[in-house]
């Protein structure tokens, strides 16, 4: 009898999103389970980047540098993410649990965070009438750094656990799995936000952010239920005195490689997000788009990163290298922004909605890419899994900040001297501050392949993989 699938079961699995991304030690239905935790991430950080700054500035009339404060203080955050996987990498319970507690401990910190915010913005937003001094401020910066912390922490820890429990063939679709459920989680969440929110009061905004905190615990809970085996260990097992941070650092960095791989996620952040919060004024000022067209960038810009994606899932599968696949998303991103640039001189705005979509594609390849490179890095020594999705984390949150307030700073000091004549007559445009940033940006990106290129040229074939694993179809495509 032959032990050939039904052609019926083969034709379902390859419909099925994700289908090959399970395996023996993480099936199906404990994967979807644990991607719950991106979904929970994803919508606390809709809350945090989206309703909260436009209802802190609009509904209770907070002046907007003070919004960006608070919207900065998660990223103080993110550079002890690289700390956190360490712990969790070491850390000694009576059950032989590591990334459980933290993904416990995340969890809570998130859900805190979120359950004083609402009661914070008010007596912030002037709601409420008090004698002490600044007050709101500090309750305030107390909520967003700790839904922050939770944020790092359960990211890291859920990350390492789903790095952990995969295998070395279906690590690469479940890094694809999490990062969809990262968004389905952020576009979820903002239509439901969006819709509770549409008859603004403050008992509105408290049920609904406070509904937040709970939905929280509620699917994390869910994610890290009997996700890690339990090996209990002795009371002298737990006395044994553990690996210093430094050690285990200097271990992780052993031989360059992993230093290499921050060094690259770090740059290359930092040459893809400077332009955040400058494409859509370039588009307004300099292309002369109405706000509608602007606003089409974000469409564009997701389609983009979502066809990244999908192409990353399709590549990975087929065994080429990740460092090599973050390569090709950063000479994408290097076309896209020369796209950018001459859209101005020439006026022309398809050049420029082009240029949107391949920043999306490159950025997203080279994310995921680089995200594979750190899940994929042998655990071996000091340094685990945690450490090193830590210290992606970390490099790639801190930069994408950096980012976002350099080219911001950049392009308003530049026009400033531009508009002066401080920089000569050819000069004196707006768009000169918008070109500095973008050049800047491409330079930055060679930069990144400069530091990439010894892992490239080392890089050997990522997964050896069986003609049949390599018939994918729909199921490696995040879509």
């Amino acid at each position: 009898m032959s032990d050939e699938p039904h052609p019926l079961t083969r034709f379902t699995l390859r419909m099925l999103p994700f289908s090959d991304a399970a395996s023996a030690d993480l099936p199906m239905g404990q994967l979807l389970r644990l991607s719950l935790f991106q979904v929970s991430v994803g919508m606390a950080a809709v809350m945090l980047l989206g309703t909260l700054n436009r209802v802190m500035i609009v509904e209770l009339s907070v002046p907007a540098f003070l919004v960006a404060i608070m919207i900065a203080l998660p990223v103080l955050i993110a550079p002890f993410r690289a700390l956190l996987g360490f712990r969790s990498d070491t850390y000694r319970s009576a059950i032989g649990w590591k990334r459980i507690p933290y993904l416990w401990f995340g969890t809570l910190w998130q859900m805190g965070g979120l359950a004083i915010m609402p009661m914070s913005l008010l007596v912030l937003g002037g709601d409420t009438v008090h004698d002490v001094p600044f007050a709101g401020e500090v309750l305030a910066a107390l909520a967003f750094l700790m839904t922050g912390l939770g944020m790092h922490m359960t990211q890291t820890a859920g990350l390492a656990l789903a790095a952990d429990r995969a295998t070395d063939e279906t690590r690469p679709r479940v890094v694809a799995l999490l990062y969809v459920m990262f968004l389905i989680g952020m576009g979820v969440s903002a239509v439901i936000v969006g819709y509770l929110l549409r008859d603004f009061g403050n008992i509105r905004l408290i049920q609904v952010v406070q509904g937040t905190a709970v939905a929280t615990i509620v699917l994390n809970v869910i994610a890290l239920w009997k996700q890690e085996r339990m090996s209990p260990m002795t009371a002298a097992e737990r006395a044994e005195p553990r690996p210093k941070f430094a050690e285990a650092w200097a271990d992780f960095s052993a031989g360059g490689q992993a230093g290499r791989l921050i060094a690259v996620v770090g740059i290359g952040t930092l040459g893809f997000n400077m332009q955040d919060v400058l494409l859509e004024p370039y588009g307004g000022e300099i292309l002369g788009l109405s706000v509608s067209a602007t606003t089409f960038l974000t469409a564009l810009w997701a389609m983009g990163a979502l066809v990244g994606f999908g192409l990353a899932a399709r590549w990975l599968s087929a065994g080429i290298d990740p460092y090599r696949m973050a390569s090709r998303g950063l000479l994408a991103g290097v076309v896209a922004f020369c796209a950018v640039i001459f859209a101005a001189p020439m006026n022309f705005a398809p050049l420029f909605f082009a240029g949107a979509t391949l920043i999306g594609f490159g950025g997203g390849l080279f994310s995921v890419a680089t995200l594979t490179a750190a899940m994929t890095m042998p655990a071996t020594g000091l340094a685990g899994r945690g450490l090193a999705l830590g210290a992606w984390g970390a490099a790639q949150a801190t930069a994408a900040g950096l980012g976002v307030a350099l080219g911001g700073t950049i392009r308003d000091v530049v026009n400033a001297a531009a508009t002066q004549g401080v920089l000569g007559e050819a000069m004196n445009s707006a768009a000169t501050g918008y070109s500095v940033v973008y050049h800047i940006e491409i330079a930055l990106l060679f930069a990144t392949l400069i530091v990439l290129g010894p892992l490239v040229r080392t890089g050997r074939n990522f997964i050896q993989t069986s003609e049949e694993t390599r018939k994918i179809g729909l199921a490696d495509f995040p879509t």
